[in-house]
């Protein structure tokens, strides 16, 4: 089979298209004829090996975290699907590889397609939806009433994020570009602050949560408008001690983050606020939830109409990395 694949971390950010055997799966796998694929700012990340302290690979690398397709073939202790499903994934951390015709994948990282989605729009959907599911339940445990921002929600995240935190009786408000106004309060925004006219910082004030999705340049302006005892959770910033302590990570690396993170913990706790960072991981249950989300919604995440083939894995990347796509880029591996 076909697979994009990376021999080194490198900046040059380049895959090479490589013949290598279709995988053989584990009883609880299922192998899974990929459809469609979506490029993310991640795999920039996982090229450059910017988060090889989070997650390291062995080379040569097949890229590549989320995708939709058929399964195949089912493996011995597997009952919940069967061969023909059609599935959507964010791929586990340690076993990425989306960018290739099969994949052989844990059956507990896997859920059914929502019935409103293609493949192509589906592959835009695990790994934001997973972002907001998690972000919001497990870093942030928001509850009905509360009120969470969202810097820089107007794009693939927001579009995600918005329904699931409204599910959960949140108030939600979103600050982004105008064009995306009508879409993100029909999702279920309470306010909607347009950037290229209203400052947030100068609007908002004692929100019980912000999730970042802006970086670290933000941070000081965020943290402004959180209450005490409120929290900041970044998808862009940086991990910190308690994102080591959480994963496990051993007592050296724990040492390393906490350093990387100090700043901002101290920042923070100066508030009163806690700040936490999430770096997303699979976890079929949860699609199970959010495929309820996206199907009584009906989501449908934003897709960048440039279409690319496998062979075209580079000019995908580049168009993420560089570019400015109109929603998720995604790669169609096959028909």
């Amino acid at each position: 089979m076909k697979a994009a694949q990376i021999k080194k971390y490198s900046k040059e950010m380049k895959a090479e298209i490589e013949e290598i055997p279709i995988p053989e799966i584990s009883d609880h796998e299922v192998l899974v004829k990929v459809k469609a694929a979506a490029v993310n700012h991640l795999e920039m990340l996982n090229m450059t090996g910017s988060v090889k302290l989070i997650q390291d690979y062995d080379m040569p690398l097949t890229i590549g975290n989320e995708l939709t397709g058929i399964i195949s073939e089912v493996g011995k202790s597997v009952s919940e699907f069967k061969k023909g499903d059609a599935i959507y994934t964010r791929l586990p951390l340690e076993k990425i590889g989306a960018f290739a015709e099969y994949v052989a994948v844990d059956a507990k990282a896997i859920w059914y397609l929502p019935e409103n989605l293609d493949f192509v729009t589906g592959a835009a959907a695990p790994l934001t939806g997973l972002t907001a599911y998690q972000g919001l339940h497990e870093e942030l445990n928001a509850k009905a009433g509360q009120t969470v921002f969202i810097p820089g929600g107007s794009g693939s995240f927001g579009q995600m994020a918005v329904p699931i935190a409204k599910a959960m009786g949140l108030t939600v408000i979103v600050s982004g570009n105008p064009s995306a106004r009508e879409q993100i309060l029909a999702a279920g925004a309470t306010q909607y602050i347009d950037y290229t006219k209203e400052n947030y910082w100068e609007v908002l004030k004692e929100v019980d949560f912000v999730i970042d999705t802006l970086g670290a340049a933000e941070f000081d302006r965020e943290l402004s408008i959180i209450k005490p005892g409120g929290r900041l959770l970044s998808l862009r910033t940086g991990p910190n001690k308690q994102f080591a302590k959480d994963h496990g990570f051993p007592k050296w690396k724990q040492h390393l983050f906490a350093l990387a993170g100090a700043k901002f913990d101290r920042k923070a706790k100066k508030q009163g606020v806690v700040y936490r960072f999430i770096f997303v991981r699979s976890n079929g249950s949860q699609l199970e939830a959010i495929s309820k989300i996206i199907e009584e919604n009906n989501i449908i995440p934003a897709v960048d109409s440039t279409e690319f083939t496998l062979s075209q894995v580079n000019e995908a990347l580049n168009l993420v990395s560089s570019g400015h796509p109109k929603g998720k880029v995604v790669i169609k591996i096959s028909d």
